[in-house]
């Protein structure tokens, strides 16, 4: 097999990190983004430093990415940062919004062109697809009243859902994979106030080892399913085609991300 092109986001710890080492190991050209080039240094010159919680800077790595890739074949999404306290951009986005949702819905659009020039394109967004519409706030996408971090991350993954529905109804050949692997011991980026650490530690000691979490997910980006769109937890593949990924929410979404990016 020819070496694939795959760019991978929040690829210096956890999953995103073990995915990189695997492609790596084939022989692909990979392209890691992350915030920290220390962390960076691991990956070379296949290593890009781009804060994704602000518009600005994922565009920069579209350009990027369009640079070095004549076509990309694998976008895998899995950048995120849990604060337990409400923080702003310097864009003005909520941070989980923009770093778990909409840099996600950036990257995946912007990069789209590149994707349907590879053979068999795939986007793999380690999300946490499933959740009830219910999550989000639509009046409040920024979570500006009654903030909590747990409702904010739950919402951005239900975001992910509703943008896989938009993004595969506007792909010719792209197929979008939304996974979630579970608990997984990861770095769990993040700032936590006192109660949510605890809780983190707690589930550490139970978490599904990265080295274990990731196959499924190598295996999802080798063979994804031939529909447009599909969503796994961990090995069991969950409806689509139901209202928690409605059609209408979706479109709803979209619309209402462009109106928020216009003039950034």
């Amino acid at each position: 097999m020819s070496p694939k092109n795959v760019v991978i986001t929040g690829g210096t710890d956890g999953i995103g990190r073990a995915l990189a080492l695997a492609h790596l190991e084939r022989g692909d050209n990979v392209l890691v983004v992350g915030r920290d080039p220390e962390k960076g240094k691991e990956f070379g010159t296949g290593f890009l430093a781009a804060d994704l919680s602000l518009v600005r800077e994922n565009r920069a790595v579209v350009a990027e990415v369009e640079a070095r890739f004549p076509e990309l074949d694998v976008l895998v999404l899995c950048a995120r940062h849990y604060l337990s306290a409400r923080r702003e951009t310097a864009e003005g986005f909520e941070h989980n919004f923009a770093l778990f949702y909409l840099s996600r819905f950036l990257l995946s659009h912007g990069l789209s062109g590149s994707l349907e020039k590879a053979a068999n394109p795939v986007v793999m967004n380690v999300a946490g697809p499933g959740a009830d519409l219910s999550a989000v706030r639509w009046d409040d996408l920024g979570s500006t009243r009654d903030y909590d971090g747990a409702a904010a991350m739950t919402q951005a993954g239900k975001l992910n859902d509703l943008l896989g529905v938009s993004f595969a109804e506007r792909a010719d050949r792209t197929r979008y994979v939304l996974f979630h692997p579970g608990v997984v011991a990861t770095s769990f980026s993040g700032e936590y106030d006192g109660p949510t650490a605890a809780h983190v530690e707690a589930m550490k000691r139970s978490a599904t080892p990265v080295e274990t979490a990731v196959w499924p997910i190598v295996e999802r980006i080798d063979d994804p399913p031939a529909e447009p769109l599909s969503a796994f937890v961990r090995d069991r593949r969950i409806d689509v085609h139901g209202v928690s990924f409605d059609r209408r929410a979706a479109a709803r979404l979209h619309d209402r991300t462009l109106e928020l990016l216009d003039g950034i």
